[in-house]
């Protein structure tokens, strides 16, 4: 089964890691959303306007006003955010965007201990894939993923045949920060400049070719038991940017910081070589049933099979 085929009952469903429940997603913005995705005139808008960097810009500039602080409150109260994860007390943050990109108390997201486990990046809804190069229905029905595109360069993509993906998707309610999946030493990010179309499933089963279309940036990471694994950050409309906060040539640990996303929905790749991490079961099964999986950064998403 397919995104598309989940889809067709009008609602955003997913698998809650932490109760097995399947959820219905309470969308940012849904009515805009089904406008621009959903008719025709929408659409216009979208292909002139709204792709275009300097709309998602603008509109990070106006999260970064003082104003914008008022905000915070219903925001909070609407999508049911848990103000005891938080680093800072709510009242503290200057802005919605300080808001938004926020950091936890690390013992809100704990990182999973065990050698040979690799970890979700992020916080959201993720589908992984054991091999992304025999994929033809990505999220629709006779779509192949284009590696080549998606990574920019032909070498690169061919290192990655045959090897596994796992996508992951932060909604505005969701936190922005974005963590490393192993140890190793993380290269220097590389910028992919493309538009910026949102990565809502309302608008991936339109448009599946977003994750090769939309900007993004790709950081290679040297670990000793997984290869060189590709993480790449994937921007989206009204993402007001993509920031790194760690340093480049350093060797991370499982769990670090990478950096953050400003205002704005937004998704986050990670490609491993072939037969080299081994995906957990109920991952695997609920992406083949069409369902994303909501789970928390630093748990568990599967254990390196270990090559030299």
């Amino acid at each position: 089964m397919t995104v598309e085929e989940n889809l067709a009952g009008g609602e955003v469903r997913y698998v809650d890691r932490h109760d097995g429940g399947l959820k219905t997603e309470a969308i940012y913005g849904e009515r805009g959303l089904r406008w621009v995705y959903g008719n025709p005139l929408g659409r216009l808008t979208q292909w002139l306007l709204l792709r275009r960097w300097i709309v998602s810009a603008w509109y990070g500039r106006k999260m970064d006003e003082v104003k914008s602080y008022v905000r915070i409150a219903p925001f909070i109260e609407k999508y049911g955010l848990d103000e005891s994860e938080f680093a800072e007390p709510a009242s503290d943050y200057a802005s919605f965007n300080e808001f938004f990109y926020r950091k936890l108390k690390p013992e809100a997201r704990p990182v999973d201990a065990k050698a040979d486990s690799v970890v979700f990046p992020a916080d959201g809804r993720h589908m992984v894939f054991a091999d992304i190069s025999a994929e033809d229905n990505f999220l629709v029905k006779g779509q192949s993923f284009d590696l080549q595109r998606f990574l920019g360069e032909a070498d690169l993509a061919k290192r990655y045949e045959g090897g596994s993906m796992l996508l992951s998707r932060l909604c505005p309610v969701d936190y922005h920060r974005f963590h490393f999946p192993c140890a190793g030493e993380a290269g220097i990010p590389r910028l992919i400049n493309g538009w910026l179309y949102s990565v809502n499933p309302i608008a991936l089963i339109t448009r599946p070719t977003i994750f090769w279309e939309n900007k993004r940036i790709v950081t290679a990471i040297d670990t000793p038991s997984l290869g060189q694994v590709q993480f790449v950050e994937i921007g989206a409309t009204m993402v007001g940017s993509v920031r790194q906060t760690y340093m480049p040539g350093d060797t991370v640990a499982k769990g670090d910081e990478k950096g953050y996303f400003a205002f704005g929905g937004s998704s986050v790749a990670v490609l491993f070589e072939e037969d080299r991490v081994q995906f957990d079961a109920d991952l695997l099964e609920n992406t083949a049933r069409g369902f994303e999986t909501y789970a928390h950064v630093g748990e568990r998403m599967g254990q390196a099979l270990g090559q030299a």
